[in-house]
């Protein structure tokens, strides 16, 4: 199980450095990659993180949980008192809770969720099933 995790961990920091890294250098990037791997990675990452914490729990029920979480981040985003737009305008504050509600983003989180999900079946529990067996 610890070996589970650590590649769950691993895919986190991943999916934060691919995802700062499409912010960082948007410039140079191809448009439609600078537009939206920010966000689908960063749903990727609350993936990663929910498999992290919740080991116990099915690779559904995490996917759907974690896409639950994003669009609820998302949907919060309606809500725009002065005290939560104080904690989004910092950097930490906007990362976590983003600025500003957008349809689309719905559909990167949801390419994010699809694809760390898709990642997992695929790569992830299979490294580890054979890394428990040895």
């Amino acid at each position: 199980m610890m070996r589970a995790r650590g590649l769950y961990v691993l895919a986190v920091l991943v999916a934060i450095l691919l995802g700062i890294g499409s912010r960082e250098y948007a410039s140079v990037l191809p448009q439609f990659v600078a537009m939206h791997f920010g966000d689908a990675l960063w749903a990727a990452m609350i993936y990663f993180g929910m498999r992290v914490l919740l080991d116990r729990m099915s690779v559904l029920q995490t996917f759907l949980l974690s896409l639950g979480f994003c669009f609820a981040i998302e949907c919060s985003q309606l809500y725009q008192a002065a005290w939560i737009n104080n904690i989004r305008s910092t950097l930490l504050g906007g990362l976590i809770l983003g600025r500003g509600f957008l349809y689309a983003d719905l559909v990167r989180y949801s390419a994010g969720t699809i694809g760390a999900y898709i990642l997992d079946r695929l790569i992830l529990i299979p490294v580890a099933v054979r890394a428990q067996r040895s």
